[in-house]
């Protein structure tokens, strides 16, 4: 596999090395040699293995918890391979950290998915190749070429082998409306909305559900599920409303504090979300959570990338 940037290699920091893995298994590559390491005071140690000059490298590392320790990690890494005459530097980041910091919403805050945009560009890095980033116009953030894309296929193709022609997706928030009517049209499903609102001392969220739900097997669909407290309460709602089943699915399991306990204890039947970011701990162990894996998604942009062919035809 050569082409004007060298030779392909696939290298892993320690966030995923397992999807790292598996990209590499599906393009018939190992995975580089290389030796990422902390010194006693846990600073960053790395050195590569092998020989890279003018290879076309892809390092894959989502910015997932430890995020900054990962982040840090990735930079250290981009810049070894600067300095070691890497043609090409890819930065292969199925869960982009730092997304949901995108804008000014409060004062004096700040824009924390551009200033990581900014260090990636810094330390070296050619392009990036992302997976469902939290608000799509991040991808303006970098003034190197982003390729960004989605699970949608990954998740449509398992929700299709259901089978139920009583399928709903629900958006948990109106804001994610536009995504759920994307899946819905996909499956030729019905489409629901779930309203947040708060009471008038502020002190407790009321759920309305917008759209049919009664008998039906209901989805709720997002991009991220973090603590799970949204999941939990809109699937409660739906079950109050009448919904037959609840399934959630959301791309980024981030699954932090609380999350795989409310999980546990919410109507939610399944728990789908895909391999972006590794389970750890309790959710190793959750019977209803499914992971589905973006591997063979990822191994074909890279190829495509490498090849200097299109990857608007992954787009989807």
């Amino acid at each position: 596999m050569a082409t004007g940037f060298g030779d392909l290699k696939v290298f892993s920091g320690s966030a995923h090395p397992g999807l790292a893995r598996e990209i590499a298994d599906f393009l018939g590559i190992p995975v580089g040699q290389a030796r990422l390491r902390r010194f006693p005071d846990s600073e960053v140690s790395f050195q590569i293995d092998e020989n890279i000059r003018g290879a076309d490298v892809f390092i894959v590392q989502p910015t997932s918890t430890p995020v900054d320790p990962h982040l840090m990690e990735m930079l250290v890494m981009i810049d070894a391979f600067r300095r070691s005459s890497a043609a090409r530097i890819t930065a292969v980041i199925p869960y982009y950290g730092y997304a949901r910091q995108d804008r000014k919403d409060k004062p004096r805050v700040p824009i924390s998915a551009k200033l990581v945009a900014n260090l990636l560009s810094a330390a070296g890095t050619n392009r990036v190749l992302t997976m469902d980033l939290h608000k799509a116009q991040i991808q303006g953030f970098f003034d190197i070429p982003v390729d960004h894309l989605f699970a949608a296929p990954v998740i449509i193709e398992y929700l299709a082998r259901l089978g139920s022609e009583k399928l709903t997706i629900v958006s948990p928030d109106a804001g994610g409306a536009e995504r759920a009517r994307a899946y819905a049209k996909r499956l030729d499903a019905e489409l629901a909305v779930i309203d947040k609102r708060r009471t008038e001392d502020g002190t407790a969220e009321v759920m309305n559900v917008i759209g049919d739900v009664k008998g039906r097997i209901c989805i709720l669909q997002d991009d991220i599920i973090d603590t799970a407290g949204t999941i939990q309460k809109g699937a409660v709602a739906l079950k109050d409303a009448g919904a037959e089943r609840v399934l959630a699915c959301a791309v980024h399991g981030v699954l932090s504090g609380p999350a795989i306990e409310r999980v546990e204890h919410s109507p939610v039947d399944q728990l789908i979300v895909t391999n972006t970011i590794p389970l750890k701990g309790d959710a190793q162990n959750c019977r209803k959570i499914v992971v589905l894996s973006v591997a063979r998604l990822l191994g074909q942009a890279i190829r495509s990338i490498h090849e200097e062919t299109s990857v608007s035809s992954l787009f989807v």
